[in-house]
């Protein structure tokens, strides 16, 4: 069996050897889920999986039923939080293929979030294999609905057993699939944002940029907090100065001006670096509009906001793809952003990028990976 990273995705992808589920899902039961879709509830009948040791490497690249796992009361990840995750869709066009976006800028980001956790760094063809040998296997699972996709969530967790701070000894990658509808169901509707002054996402030289579980466990609360007021989401603020905008809980944010320039958060090194958020400064900068990455302070918001120079704002990310915001508050302020509806610069790149990703439009960039 192949182990060498330097392998084609091709080879690497048959080196998956294939352990069936006795009990899959029967056609009928298939189409069921299918056919009333959300976001990341049911899942595919297999998953892909690899195991690491300090010894050995990357081993055992296999494909098994879709199963519980079962982990040592003692596995480092139950209690350090030695694991990362990435997230990204496969995409069914209209010939029948079926297509990724961008996967290697998620293989690289899950190899940066890997050194950040001391955790090991799989290899790109690894990634990318591990999504080719699964998808390949549950293609009828790929919905074909406006707006639905094959969510891939990637995850790597520490699996050695020993009760002390150290780096993990034994890993095991997963890879799952969910046939999923849109994050926000209802269609592309404004949400509303609490900008949150008590509770940081990331500080300096923290986690921030790093795609683990902590980084979201610890906006729950305010999460919850924000839903208790009636907001959908929270925007956070920079730890050290608390004035700075950071990043929504699971979204980058983007601010348009009235004279058409796109200021976006500088990356620190606190923020997670979106692919899609990068997917969409270049189709901006490509339709002609200024796009600026740099320090956005609350005050220059909410004054934007109140006197028209600020037109729109809008999150993104690969589960929501693009999300307009239509309100902002706090414990000191309330604001309706524009008419509160949708505006043009949003909807026009949201519009843009998932024309793209499903095959409405072609694909000048190359970002799209055809999988099978």
């Amino acid at each position: 069996m192949t182990t060498s990273s330097s392998a084609t995705d091709a080879s690497t992808a048959e080196a998956f050897r294939v352990v069936a589920n006795p009990n899959p899902a029967t056609e009928a039961e298939r189409a069921e889920k299918l056919s009333s879709l959300k976001f990341g509830v049911n899942f595919t009948d297999h998953m892909a999986r690899m195991t690491w040791s300090m010894d050995e490497g990357w081993t055992d690249r296999r494909i098994e039923p879709y199963a519980p796992l079962q982990l040592d009361p003692a596995s480092s990840v139950l209690h350090y939080a030695s694991e990362i995750f990435e997230g990204l869709k496969a995409y069914k066009w209209a010939d029948g293929t079926i297509r990724t976006f961008r996967p290697q800028a998620n293989a690289e980001r899950f190899q940066r979030s890997a050194w950040r956790m001391a955790l090991p760094e799989l290899p790109t063809e690894d990634f990318m294999a591990s999504i080719r040998a699964l998808v390949e296997l549950e293609k009828d699972w790929v919905p074909t609905i406006p707006e639905s996709s094959l969510y891939l969530r990637p995850f790597l967790i520490g699996t050695d057993v020993f009760l002390g701070l150290r780096q993990p000894m034994t890993v095991d990658y997963l890879l799952i699939a969910s046939p999923s509808g849109p994050y926000f169901s209802g269609g592309v509707k404004p949400v509303s944002i609490w900008v949150e002054q008590e509770y940081h996402r990331a500080g300096p030289g923290g986690t921030g940029a790093a795609k683990c579980g902590g980084n979201y466990a610890s906006s729950l609360r305010p999460q919850i907090e924000a839903g208790k007021r009636g907001y959908d989401q929270v925007l956070y603020l920079d730890a050290k100065t608390d004035t700075v905008l950071e990043e929504l809980g699971g979204m980058n944010v983007f601010v348009v001006m009235k004279d058409g320039t796109v200021v976006t958060p500088v990356l620190t090194g606190n923020l997670l670096e979106g692919v899609t958020r990068a997917s969409i400064i270049q189709l901006l900068e490509d339709d002609h509009l200024k796009v600026v990455e740099r320090d956005i302070t609350i005050k220059e918001l909410r004054d934007g906001v109140a006197s028209g120079d600020v037109a729109e704002v809008f999150a993104c990310g690969t589960a929501a793809v693009v999300t307009p915001i239509g309100k902002m508050g706090s414990t000191d302020f309330e604001q309706q952003v524009g008419d509160g509806q949708p505006g043009p610069v949003t909807l026009k790149v949201r519009q843009t990028l998932t024309d793209i990703q499903y095959g409405r439009a072609e694909d000048t960039y190359g970002w799209m990976e055809t999988i099978c």
